[in-house]
């Protein structure tokens, strides 16, 4: 009798999630593990996947008017990320490592639950911005926290080292951080307008990244910790 194999292959896109998601691993991605869980509670909810192809196995969608959930598996440990949003704004977000619980919180939201109720009825769910984001100083460290948990997703993945790189240099951490269009960016300040004059970079695959300098230019590094000296060496002086 042939020995049977259940290891996830090297070409499954799910692979890097197989160790804290084996039912998602099983289902073939989160949408139809997530629409599984919403059938069995008689949710009535219509899954969908998300755009770009590259997030169609670990990212999900529902939405009801203009209210939109979106849900997302975390990397390096099981935590599924619930980002519940009106008009596009984000209104209450968390995070479970319970798939029933990110279905039923989402069936919660598009059936009209106001936010506090919502949190009340799901406490994993947190509301508005993280505690003390209204001290002064502190608008900086709240952006971190948000960076570096949305590294932690499938959304901006392949920068998950850097930013942790970045996190641990001092004149770094001082600047605001953001991610735009695969880029991660800084300013020196965490509100708009966003600073023009300071380094970007972003992932380009196999441990490789592309730096504009504040200056324009293009440089191609390897590996963390070339890629965050270039940035150091970068900045602007005060």
């Amino acid at each position: 009798m042939p020995e049977e194999h259940t290891d996830v292959q090297p070409e499954d896109p799910l692979r890097a999630y197989a160790e804290f998601y084996p039912e998602v691993v099983r289902a073939g991605s989160l949408r139809h593990a997530l629409q599984a869980a919403a059938d069995r509670a008689g949710c009535g909810l219509a899954i969908e996947l998300m755009p770009p192809p590259r997030w169609r196995h670990a990212v999900a969608r529902a939405r009801s008017g203009n209210r939109s959930v979106v849900v997302s598996m975390t990397l390096g440990r099981r935590s599924f990320s619930v980002n519940c949003r009106a008009d596009g704004a984000h209104m209450a977000r968390g995070g479970t490592a319970e798939l029933s619980e990110a279905a039923g919180a989402l069936h919660s939201w598009l059936q009209g639950l106001h936010v506090p109720d919502l949190t009340a009825r799901w406490p994993f769910l947190g509301s508005g911005e993280p505690s003390g984001a209204g001290e002064p100083g502190d608008a900086v460290s709240v952006r971190w926290r948000q960076v570096r948990a949305s590294a932690a997703g499938p959304l901006h993945a392949p920068l998950y080292e850097l930013v942790e790189a970045a996190f641990t240099e001092p004149r770094l951490r001082a600047l605001s951080p953001g991610t735009s269009h695969d880029w991660l960016r800084f300013s020196r300040r965490a509100t708009r307008p966003r600073c023009t004059d300071l380094p970007m970079v972003r992932a380009i695959g196999n441990g490789r990244y592309r730096v504009r300098t504040h200056e324009g230019r293009m440089r191609e590094t390897t590996g963390t910790t070339e890629t965050i000296a270039v940035i150091l060496d970068d900045l602007p002086e005060e």
